[in-house]
């Protein structure tokens, strides 16, 4: 089964993601502990979204569901219509190379790699050529301020450079979904407000319909979302606009 056979139309009517009554356990010792009991949730195109909640309380396991890097014991994940768990494995490893683009807290860049030739790495695993590949990764570099640095390698750069060109290699197969997993939580504030500022301008660019998903402990950043999302032990909590959880805190 193909991951990207849907027609435009298709792509223009569906919504992006759409989760219903997600269900997943894991079985630590000889207990079982349910992850996300429950999760209904139908991220759009062109927004910011932070999901955030305490340690345990299922951030993870969603965004990696979300990312079909895991898949749930019951409930269904639907993308631009298309049922995920219909999936084979190699469309879902399609899916997870050319409809997604994952931010990780500890960058996870090839140390022995420039930044431009870890921000090719998705291109050249789908059979683009090197030289292709690298015009694209250079143009995603200047986007993100980055051009300079193009080959300088991971230990010549700052923490704040290592996630812009994380954030770059996110775009390089231009995927509808972005998913960050504590993109600032290695970060000093300043360089994390700078980050959260590349992500909302991702999320926000009008030539897509983007959404950008966010996993944090972080409230402020947050904050500096479109819609915050919270979870407890597994179960929806919350799930309105940004201003309005601002407007009830200010109660």
């Amino acid at each position: 089964m193909t991951v990207l056979q849907d027609s435009g139309a298709d792509r223009e009517s569906a919504p992006l993601l759409q989760l219903a009554d997600v269900v997943k356990s894991y079985r630590i010792g000889g207990e079982q502990v349910r992850a996300l009991d429950g999760i209904s949730l139908e991220p759009t195109g062109g927004q910011f979204v932070s999901i955030v909640g305490p340690s345990g309380a299922g951030k993870s396991s969603l965004l990696h569901i979300l990312g079909a890097l895991d898949t749930p014991d019951s409930g269904s994940i639907r993308y631009v219509g298309r049922e995920i768990g219909d999936f084979d494995d190699n469309a879902r490893a399609r899916f997870r190379r050319r409809e997604v683009g994952f931010v990780f807290q500890f960058f996870n860049l090839m140390p022995t790699l420039s930044a431009w030739e870890n921000v090719a790495i998705p291109t050249m695993l789908d059979g683009v050529p090197l030289r292709t590949a690298k015009v694209r990764a250079l143009a995603l570099l200047d986007r993100v301020g980055l051009g300079h640095r193009a080959r300088h390698r991971p230990n010549e750069l700052s923490g704040g450079q290592m996630q812009r060109v994380a954030i770059a290699r996110a775009l390089l197969m231009e995927p509808r979904l972005i998913l960050a997993d504590e993109p600032t939580g290695n970060l000093d504030s300043k360089t994390g407000t700078s980050i959260m500022e590349l992500l909302t301008d991702v999320a926000h660019d009008e030539h897509t319909s983007r959404s950008v998903v966010m996993v944090t402990h972080n409230y402020e950043a947050a904050l500096s979302t479109d819609r915050i999302i919270r979870l407890a032990d597994g179960m929806l909590g919350s799930d309105e606009p940004t201003a309005s959880a601002i407007a009830k805190a200010g109660k």
